[in-house]
């Protein structure tokens, strides 16, 4: 293959450097007056603005007086109604993992999601009990009130469970109250964007990681054995060897209450999903279960002939408020902003998964407002921390759930089962509770299929999964989130410390540059060197960046840079001895001029005798002569002009401008000439703040794109050879 075609035609194609471009199209320069207005524009109170920001605020304000009863009305009915069945089942088991009785569960399926269906903006989501936010609760409500502390007196082998229970919902309705206020405020302050930190192998490791725990903790049920459990590293070791140490003390009616429940379950699930298509309404298995365990208990009476654990009492009807304990404060507020944090990351993903699917807008800010509305208002009637459950939220979906009346519906099912039909399940075996769970752990468990699927796109992915998976299982839930989301951020850092260098040519017959090692149709254009890198520039990687210029280069910058230092000094040094034999031949003049006398006559009579010097002259030419005789073993510079493309830099700081000073410096010192291509608005206005220009630098060498800056090179370098162009900086001397 030839060489690249030429760049382009410049009286075709007007090329304009930065300095040009900003005499025809000036920048604003009132970005400051922009920026108050705004702030104003905030502050400001009319009718109109304080119209939209109460339906804002209060979105049931809004849709209610549009939605359509005959279209939507039948749908949601269902739709409640499947939802509420499910969540009888879920919010009784998921107690058991917040470490609270189980009417709590009811309480927390009830009050959260009637204060979600007025402040929320998503018509498809499922508020109420969720199992890794649960286990999350319980770990704190374990730790800060463990069955040791409640040992009766002389009797050591048997717990006061009505004082701890007490406890541990004084503990969970304070930590609800702190995460509600949590999500509250950085609604407020617009702070939703928080939840981008947390990526999506880190999410799905951290719930993978917490479907272990709870699968952990739901085995002492199902067993029918006790053990402690607290939250502090290695705990989840701890307990796998206490349940092992028990596994004789095994009750084997609750094992195989467990085990049959399980086994039904799955596949009355498996059904479900097999048959989705064919059924209006999936079976509602969990409930039937809950039933039939129920009755069999009852008849039976497994708790006095077998020892299995139940239920036990479920009071009916509502409790007054109490307002929580805010002394405990204190000792959950590193806990309460995790689970505010992860609260919002699982809600806001299935949020934007159904808006998107469903064709409507939602305000990631306003569910954050309303999460912690609901839970904070929860806290007020002992509710523990809820979030959003994705087999609910796609039940009320399939179903033909279409607004947030669904929800109301789900809510008054649970309302009905408060007041009324509590006390039917005080019969029902803990062991069918933990079976619920374990089942509705099987979506979360599918997530270990990213193991191996992001070994073949993504090892850096891979990485961060696995990292959150360990973390989540050695240091527990809380301290491996802090470690899951450290880990990430260093991720990123490692990445752009390490992008891609590459050299650009261009593409055959086009304006496109491309690797030249990645493309064998790219070639480099000649005399020119252009300089790609992959991330932005930013002090963690600016001093790799200026040694990757010179090493994509080819050439020693440094040592040219010194050979050029030696060569000045050398010079230096010669003049200075010519100037002392011009002095010393001062002196001699008079005999030099008697010389020359006789040399003339010599030559006159021998004409091919040489002739003598002066001093002087002979000196500065034996200057001129070694000086050519070096620079001719000189390394030459194989190129006139270095291209630096910052297409991909979003932002520079003090430490890229000066690296970026020093590569112009290091480059001109070696005679060749830098420009700078693709700077963003924001990218040039921060060069300017860090005086990067100046009579060296100068936004003459500054251009839009890449093309204009080849062809303004070719336009200025198309006269002569470069071969003849080129010299060393040493011929020049």
């Amino acid at each position: 293959m030839g060489h690249p075609p030429s760049p382009g035609d410049p009286r075709k194609n007007p090329i304009f450097n930065e300095a040009e471009l900003e005499e025809i199209a000036p920048r604003s320069r009132d970005s400051r007056f922009h920026l108050l207005d705004g702030v104003r524009s905030k502050f400001r109170c009319s009718g109109t603005i304080a119209k939209s920001l109460l339906l804002k605020l209060i979105p049931i304000l809004y849709w209610l007086p549009r939605y359509p009863v005959k279209e939507w009305l039948l749908g949601d009915i269902v739709s409640g109604l499947s939802v509420g069945i499910i969540q009888l089942p879920q919010g009784l088991a998921y107690a058991l993992l917040a470490g609270v009785p189980p009417v709590f569960g009811l309480y927390s399926s009830f009050y959260p999601v009637v204060v979600y269906t007025i402040f929320g903006t998503s018509r498809h989501i499922s508020p109420g009990t969720f199992a890794v936010i649960s286990v999350m609760v319980g770990s704190v409500t374990e730790s800060l009130a463990p069955s040791d502390n409640f040992l009766i007196p002389g009797n050591e082998s048997m717990t006061d469970t009505v004082a701890r229970d007490a406890a541990r919902v004084q503990v969970a309705s304070a930590l609800t109250l702190l995460v509600g206020i949590f999500q509250i405020l950085l609604g407020l302050v617009q702070f939703g964007f928080v939840v981008t930190y947390l990526s999506e192998p880190l999410v799905r490791g951290y719930t993978s990681a917490a479907a272990v725990h709870v699968t952990l903790s739901q085995l002492k049920s199902i067993l029918g054995v006790e053990i402690s459990q607290r939250s502090y590293p290695l705990s989840l070791i701890y307990t796998f060897i206490g349940l092992c140490s028990k596994l004789p003390q095994t009750n084997i009616a609750s094992l195989l209450t467990g085990v049959i429940a399980i086994i039904v379950m799955f596949t009355v699930k498996f059904l479900n999903e097999k048959y989705n298509s064919k059924i209006r309404m999936p079976i509602p298995i969990e409930l039937i279960t809950l039933i039939v365990a129920t009755g069999i208990s009852y008849g039976v009476n497994l708790k006095r002939v077998y020892g299995v654990d139940i239920v036990g009492n479920i009071p009916t009807g509502l409790k007054a408020p109490i307002i929580p304990s805010t002394d405990l404060f204190a000792s959950v507020v590193g806990n309460a902003f995790a689970i505010a944090v992860v609260v919002y990351a699982f809600t806001i993903s299935l949020v934007k998964m159904f808006a998107v699917k469903h064709g409507y807008n939602v305000d990631s800010n306003q569910e954050l407002i309303a999460l912690g509305l609901s839970n904070s208002f929860g806290s007020f009637f002992q509710c523990f921390t809820i979030g959003t459950a994705m087999s609910r939220s796609l039940v009320q979906e399939s179903t033909g759930g279409n607004s947030q009346v669904a929800g109301a519906v789900s809510s008054l099912v649970i309302l009905i089962i408060i007041l009324k039909a509590g006390e039917l399940f005080e019969s029902l075996p803990k062991a069918i509770l933990a079976s619920v769970v374990v089942v509705n752990l099987k979506g979360i468990y599918k997530q270990f299929k990213d193991i191996p699927a992001l070994w073949r796109s993504n090892k850096m992915d891979l990485a961060v999964w696995l990292v959150t998976f360990l973390a989540t299982i050695l240091l527990n839930l809380d301290l491996g989130l802090a470690v899951s989301v450290a880990f990430s951020l260093v991720a990123v850092i490692f990445r752009t410390q390490w992008p891609r260098y590459s050299i650009l040519g261009q593409v055959s017959g086009t304006d496109i540059y491309r690797d030249v090692t990645q493309y064998q149709q790219a070639l480099e254009i000649p005399g020119v060197k252009i300089f790609r890198s992959s991330c932005t520039l930013y002090f963690a990687n600016a001093e790799l960046y200026a040694n990757a210029v010179k090493k994509q280069c080819g050439i020693d910058v440094d040592k040219l840079i010194e050979m050029k230092k030696k060569e000045a000094k050398k010079k230096k040094q010669l003049q200075e001895k010519a100037e002392r034999e011009a002095k010393k031949g001062l002196k001699e003049q008079k005999n030099a001029e008697d010389a020359n006398e006789k040399a003339h006559e010599l030559e006159y009579i021998y004409p091919h005798s040489p002739g003598v010097r002066e001093p002087e002259q002979a000196v500065i030419n034996e200057v001129v002569e070694e000086t050519a005789f070096n620079a001719a073993g000189s390394d030459q510079c194989p190129f006139h002009s270095l291209i630096l493309d910052l297409s991909t830099v979003s932002f520079v700081d003090t430490v890229s401008i000066k690296i970026l000073k020093n590569i112009f410096r290091d480059f001109q010192e070696i005679d060749v000439a830098v420009y700078l291509v693709g700077c963003h608005e924001n990218v040039l206005e921060q060069l300017e703040r860090g005086n990067f220009f100046s009579k060296t630098i100068t936004k003459h060498q500054l251009y839009s794109s890449l093309h204009d800056a080849v062809a303004y090179i070719s336009r200025i370098h198309s006269k002569k050879p470069v071969t003849e162009e080129r010299h060393s900086w040493a011929t020049k001397l």
